[in-house]
């Protein structure tokens, strides 16, 4: 099989609705309300690094302290409901890093617009290199107020070379629409054709296997570089092949494509 045809298979395979239960893109699916999905996607994204069921279990935890209404909890929270995350900790995304995770999502919903506007925002001001000018422009925003400095290593930073892995998904996640149904294409002012790929180890390895990115680091500008690849085979939705990428790694299949 060529690389082509690998990819569109295993695209086939994994893009399928089963794939939600396993995924933490389960977590705002459990959701109806544009706003409750945005955010508790965003928060499952955050912190999507490691097991996958640890993953959904700690995203479930954040939503039930949240009483199940992730709009409602960011707009209205007082000092009593911001105590029923006391405690809450993912490996090292902790209790102070929750609370200051909230407090900017406030200050993005009630003074900004809300994540889609602030990324759509940093989108549409520049004619080249859009997805990232879109990172930078929520980060911007999104430390706006004082925080502790420890947060910032959650919300990573292309400007500095991160691969922004875990932003790039939960953008996958609102942008791309398609007739499986697994990603929600909720934002309609960004483009499906300008998303990045979300590169992380298990993709990253089997691009390289599929010689498909020749760096050695897991970085923005692999992440560039594989997306450009991706375009030459669905230029109008190259990220859809994360979901081909990232399959054949997380489940080991081994690959020919000579």
């Amino acid at each position: 099989m060529t690389t082509e045809e690998i990819l569109n298979y295993y695209y086939r395979v994994f893009d399928e609705k089963q794939f939600i239960d396993n995924d933490p893109i389960c977590i705002p699916h459990k959701f109806q309300d544009k706003e409750d999905i945005e955010i508790s996607g965003f928060l499952a994204a955050t912190i999507a690094w490691g097991n996958r069921k640890a993953i959904i279990n700690s995203a479930l935890d954040i939503i039930k302290r949240m009483d199940n209404a992730p709009y409602d909890f960011i707009i209205n929270a007082d000092k009593n409901d911001i105590e029923k995350l006391a405690g809450f900790y993912y490996r090292t995304f902790q209790e102070v890093d929750l609370v200051c995770f909230i407090n900017s999502l406030h200050n993005i919903y009630t003074n900004h617009g809300g994540l889609e506007k602030v990324f759509t925002d940093g989108y549409q001001s520049c004619s080249e290199d859009k997805i990232k000018n879109a990172i930078i422009n929520f980060r911007k925003i999104f430390f706006q107020n004082d925080y502790p400095q420890r947060v910032a290593k959650h919300v990573a930073n292309p400007e500095k070379g991160a691969a922004a892995k875990r932003i790039n998904m939960f953008l996958r996640w609102m942008v791309r629409n398609d007739n499986s149904g697994v990603d929600f294409g909720l934002w309609k002012n960004i483009s499906p054709c300008d998303l990045i790929i979300p590169l992380d180890v298990h993709v990253g390895n089997v691009a390289r296997n599929l010689n498909l990115i020749d760096s050695n680091s897991n970085n923005w500008k692999a992440a560039e570089e594989l997306t450009k690849k991706l375009q030459l085979l669905d230029k109008e939705d190259p990220v859809k092949y994360d979901f081909a990428l990232f399959g054949i790694g997380n489940s080991k299949i081994s690959i020919d494509n000579n």
